[in-house]
């Protein structure tokens, strides 16, 4: 069973970014399946190193709509990204130098921060960019 079940509650009805979502939670998943399938830490890497670049390819086109329609609340959201981004990236670090393994709490912090930040703050620019006619 998937960590993660795309649902509507997650779409914020902006077509490019729900596809990104969807991305992002199918990358978890996969992380999470070889995680329990005891993967070797070449295939978590790949799948990590992926994650990451993925998540900041996803950041930056929310980050453009904050700037192209002046989205009021883009400093408080682009902080977010960037604590997420450190957090991943530490993660990541520990990972590689066989300090940090996965973990069910690794696990579960990506999926909850995932699901809290679409259901949460980019559900606060979902009718913004519809307003301006970004669907």
């Amino acid at each position: 069973m998937a960590l993660i079940q795309w649902n509507e509650s997650l779409s914020v009805k902006v077509v490019e970014i729900d596809q990104q979502h969807q991305k992002l939670v199918s990358m978890i998943n996969d992380l999470n399946d070889a995680m329990k399938q005891g993967k070797g830490k070449d295939v978590l890497d790949k799948i990590v190193n992926g994650l990451v670049g993925y998540t900041s390819t996803h950041f930056s086109t929310e980050e453009k709509y904050f700037a192209r329609f002046k989205y009021p609340e883009a400093d408080s959201h682009k902080k977010e990204h960037a604590a997420f981004v450190k957090k991943v990236l530490e993660f990541k670090d520990g990972f590689e130098k066989g300090k940090l393994t996965l973990s069910i709490e690794i696990m579960t912090f990506l999926s909850d921060w995932l699901k809290n930040h679409i259901k949460g703050s980019d559900m606060k620019y979902s009718q913004f960019f519809n307003e301006k006619g970004l669907k």
